[in-house]
């Protein structure tokens, strides 16, 4: 497999609507829909519905975790489970019509022994077949160190894939150098990286270039929120703007964003339209109700309008 994802602290997304919410009372919700969830899922999830194809490998216990593999499976996704003592998380996303708000709880994930997720650090080491890209992406479970990451980067190092991080906090700081391809931080990460406390919209540019010159990623992604993203690589930067859509939900946006990104740096087009084609799917994402993801009508619509103007 040309695309592995990793995820440690995988979810079943579970999402409902209802008319309000409110306290003290019994709220009356619309049948519950059941996801597979999680960074590393999403973005095979969102790989394999724009056509592409990659393995999640991630960590699953209990109950929770078999019926993860079951919906991966009638998605279509290929996956590699690395068993846990302690059941999966369940998350819950409230969409309330009244108000066209959305509420996400998100729950903590198990407690991970160090033999559970040396087991993915092993399983990588002695792959026959090196991948093209490994994504890790997510955050980290109680008990897994906050220098996993960086522990995968090493190994890329010995291996030669290009590795993808998407996460935040202490496990992106320190992933952040030698071994990775692509960092996806958003401004407030990018500030951390750079080692700053604040920056101004001016200030990004620098920024971005300091944190490549200090060999922390040879690429970085800078989401903008709804301003779209910065490009930023040793050739330059590249701004991307979406368009205004309908925004039903905004689960799953970066996820389904990193897997588009990786689907067309497999396929070989050059970083601007790869970055264009990730805020594609990423916005298109935003117009799908509760965790579902991307759609690829809409982000083939929503390329070729970035495209036109680009």
């Amino acid at each position: 497999m040309k695309i592995i994802t990793i995820t440690v602290n995988p979810a079943i997304d579970k999402s409902t609507r209802v008319e309000a919410v409110a306290p003290e009372k019994k709220l009356r919700c619309a049948k519950p829909v059941f996801e597979p969830g999680g960074g590393g899922i999403n973005v095979s999830r969102a790989i394999k519905k724009l056509g592409g194809e990659s393995c999640a490998w991630f960590l699953s216990g209990g109950p929770t975790g078999e019926k993860l593999g079951e919906l991966l499976k009638a998605e279509g996704v290929s996956f590699r489970q690395f068993r846990c003592q302690e059941p999966t998380r369940e998350n819950l996303v409230v969409f309330e019509e009244s108000s066209r708000q959305e509420y996400r709880f998100g729950m903590p994930g198990p407690q991970i022994t160090e033999p559970e997720w040396r087991q993915l650090l092993q399983a990588l080491e002695e792959l026959e077949e090196t991948p093209e890209f490994v994504i890790a992406s997510g955050s980290n479970p109680p008990g897994v160190p906050s220098d996993f990451y960086a522990q995968i980067a090493e190994i890329a190092l010995k291996k030669g894939f290009k590795l993808i991080v998407d996460t935040s906090g202490e496990a992106l700081l320190k992933a952040a150098g030698k071994g990775i391809y692509l960092l996806k931080p958003n401004l407030n990460e990018l500030t951390a990286l750079a080692n700053k406390e604040v920056i101004s919209a001016q200030e990004q540019e620098d920024l971005a270039t300091q944190v490549l010159r200090e060999g922390k990623s040879q690429v970085l992604v800078v989401s903008l929120g709804p301003r779209g993203a910065m490009l930023a690589s040793p050739e330059g930067f590249d701004y991307v703007v979406p368009p205004t859509v309908k925004q039903e939900s905004a689960v799953g946006a970066g996820d389904s964003m990193v897997g588009a990104m990786v689907l067309k740096l497999q396929e070989g087009w050059p970083l601007p339209d790869v970055v264009r084609y990730g805020v594609a799917a990423g916005t298109a994402a935003t117009m799908t109700p509760g965790s579902e993801l991307c759609r690829k009508p809409d982000v083939e619509s929503i390329y070729q309008w970035l495209k036109a103007r680009s």
